[in-house]
């Protein structure tokens, strides 16, 4: 049998200017930033992770913030919404917090079951915010800016654009493990796992739609979970079987990655959930000071004085006094 994904572990996009991006999902969204490292593959630019307390999969976005980088184009062959899970009957709390921010919104009811709330990020990124009446049993990061009761539960589901869903829904299903929950003429829902919050992609299929640009406001690729390296080498052999171009298990530092793109054009990454971000910081302490592997080390004043200073809200390390280290 094929490995299985356990749901979702992160959604990469990509932002403009590096401090605007921070005070958004910090303050905004009321996410902790775990990780302030850099783009391994361009480190002159950061890699910021967000998520909650510790950063656990299936909690993470992260950013790749280039200042001044050009808008992309929503489109095929992307994922073109991501959504958060948020308890049922917070939405309006939602609501007013982002229009004290300055920031449009608008909640929209696709079932009985779910209600959305729908808003641009400040690079144009679409995010949607869940309320399920299923309960999602996950521990919310619990900022100054969002109290527990209405706070970010982690991933809900990521939106996949494709002209044509027959070859999409076949890598999900029969090559990642996922099942088919639910069907409409132009949309179908997967579920990993054991389904709800955090396990589900939607597969959204438009014939005339654009294909995609990716740049600012645009999301890189998706990543699903696998639980150690051990499974993803035996994933990885099983999707070069079958005739998918899969990089080289790669060190992202706090997990290894492969990449692939399945038929419709959308970058897939499997992630393990090991070792973590608390490898090289203590978890009161992390976000604060820019993190770099061993291989980049040597060249740390450099990339130092390439990337842009930041600041981070006092509220990402709470209990510390100081919260605005490189």
């Amino acid at each position: 049998m094929p490995a299985q994904t356990q749901g979702l572990h992160h959604v990469t996009a990509i932002g403009g200017a590096p401090q605007r991006n921070i005070d958004f999902y910090i303050t905004g969204l009321g996410l902790r930033l775990v990780k302030k490292t850099v783009n391994f593959d361009s480190p002159g630019t950061y890699h910021l992770y967000y998520g909650d307390d510790a950063g656990r999969p299936g909690s993470l976005m992260t950013f790749f913030p280039w200042p001044g980088v050009h808008q992309g184009r929503v489109g095929a062959g992307q994922s073109t919404t991501t959504a958060f899970s948020v308890p049922a009957g917070s939405l309006g709390w939602w609501k007013g917090h982002f229009a004290d921010l300055g920031v449009d919104s608008v909640v929209s009811t696709q079932s009985s079951d779910e209600e959305r709330l729908s808003l641009r990020d400040p690079d144009g990124l679409q995010l949607d915010l869940v309320a399920s009446n299923v309960v999602d049993p996950r521990d919310p990061w619990d900022s100054a800016s969002v109290p527990a009761e209405f706070a970010v539960r982690g991933q809900h589901s990521s939106v996949l654009t494709v002209r044509d869903a027959a070859g999409t829904a076949r890598t999900l299903t029969e090559h990642l493990g996922l099942q088919l929950i639910s069907e409409t003429p132009d949309r179908q829902r997967f579920s990993a796992g054991p389904g709800g919050a955090g396990h589900i992609v939607d597969v959204v299929a438009d014939p005339r739609a654009e294909l995609g640009l990716t740049a600012g406001g645009t999301v890189h690729h998706i990543a699903f979970r696998v639980p150690d390296g051990a499974t993803q080498a035996l994933w990885r052999s099983q999707l070069v079987d079958q005739g998918y171009q899969v990089t080289e298990i790669l060190d992202r530092q706090y997990f290894t990655s492969i990449y692939f793109r399945e038929p419709g054009g959308v970058l897939f990454e499997i992630a393990t959930d090991t070792p973590g971000f608390d490898i090289d910081e203590p978890l009161l302490e992390l976000g604060r000071g820019l993190k770099l592997p061993p291989w980049l080390e040597p060249n740390r004043e450099q990339i130092e004085h390439a990337v842009v200073p930041v600041t981070l809200p006092h509220e990402n390390n709470p209990d510390l006094t100081e919260s605005d280290d490189r």
